[in-house]
């Protein structure tokens, strides 16, 4: 394993949540930004204090990265108040595009969209959220002219509070109480064709599958492979398409194939063991023919679970797209 690879990417403040591009040539990276607090960790993420973004670049792996400076904070956003999480970029139409989720004046996640002519400098955010967006964590795949957005988590993330399609507050404190249960099929990502303009959604968002390898959907009790939240999806040179998730409270990054980009996906096994502190958020991109892992864990804050820090790793992955998972401590 090279000697920069499993390293804090970034020390000189705490980053989580890597999106990764390669725009320009360079590799783009746009994380969420823990801020120190005192906040409880009660299951709803009120500990997680993020109000901006950052993006870096390097301009090779291995390379010195280069903090570009904040691009977009809560306070220019008309519509969010606070918890600025995962976000994802994305080029078309010359343009570069940001999503990301943040809560409305009434406490609901939306989704948002801020556009800029460059990959870093100041972005500019449309003034209302994405109409009919919710929940958390957006991920953009583009193939031809069709762009795709991938969505959601449970528990803080609120997606339970949408099974119905419509928004149902839930004023339980126990995570996840609303939400399937048991042998029930567990609830998977959400997806959403994206205008021409990269703006809205085109279509309705509907279920992401993610299935057994019988075919039958994953259970809301199989914690260790059922869908939690950090969705991703890239096209391997197998011509097959995988869908990266974390499992949230057991820790893990799994991933999923399938012959459709919209799914439904087969459960194939995992990416990265857990890492320190609560969180697993995983990307996955390809660099000059190779592929790459990025992720987090709380070293440089040993393991205060709201403080994490970016690192990333080569991945080794088989012809037929079988992932060597990663043991982030060699164990």
């Amino acid at each position: 394993m090279k000697s920069e690879f499993n390293k804090p990417l970034v020390t000189h403040m705490y980053t989580a949540d890597p999106s990764v591009h390669v725009f320009e040539g360079k590799i783009y990276i746009y994380p969420s930004h823990d801020l120190e607090n005192d906040g409880l960790d009660d299951g709803k993420g009120d500990h997680f204090k993020m109000e901006d973004y950052h993006a870096f670049s390097m301009d090779d792996v291995g390379a010195p990265v280069v903090d570009h400076g904040q691009f977009l904070h809560v306070k220019d956003v008309p519509w969010a108040t606070r918890r600025m999480w995962d976000a994802d970029a994305a080029y078309k139409n010359g343009k570069y595009y940001f999503y990301f989720p943040a809560q409305d004046k009434d406490g609901i996640f939306r989704l948002g969209v801020a556009t800029n002519d460059k990959p870093h400098g100041t972005f500019t955010p449309e003034p209302n959220y994405i109409p009919n967006s919710f929940s958390i964590d957006p991920a953009v795949y583009t193939e031809g002219d069709t762009s795709y957005i991938f969505f959601g988590g449970l528990w803080g993330g609120q997606l339970e509070q949408w099974k119905t399609g419509k928004h149902v507050p839930f004023n339980g404190d126990t995570p996840g109480a609303d939400g399937p249960q048991g042998d029930e099929p567990a609830m998977g990502p959400r997806y959403a064709v994206l205008s021409d303009d990269m703006l809205s959604f085109k279509t309705e968002p509907k279920e992401v599958l993610i299935l057994d390898e019988n075919g039958t959907p994953l259970k809301a009790s199989d914690t260790e492979r059922r869908f939690f939240e950090a969705s991703c999806v890239y096209k391997y040179t197998n011509g097959k398409y995988y869908l990266i998730y974390s499992t949230g409270d057991t820790h893990y990054i799994c991933y999923a194939e399938s012959d459709s980009v919209t799914g439904p996906y087969t459960y194939k096994g995992r990416v990265l063991e857990p890492v320190s502190g609560w969180t697993n958020h995983a990307y996955i991109t390809e660099f000059k023919g190779k592929w790459y892992l990025f992720y987090h864990d709380c070293e440089l804050s040993k393991g205060v679970t709201h403080l994490r820090n970016l690192k990333y790793t080569e991945l080794e992955i088989a012809t037929d797209g079988t992932i060597t998972t990663v043991k982030p401590y060699g164990n």
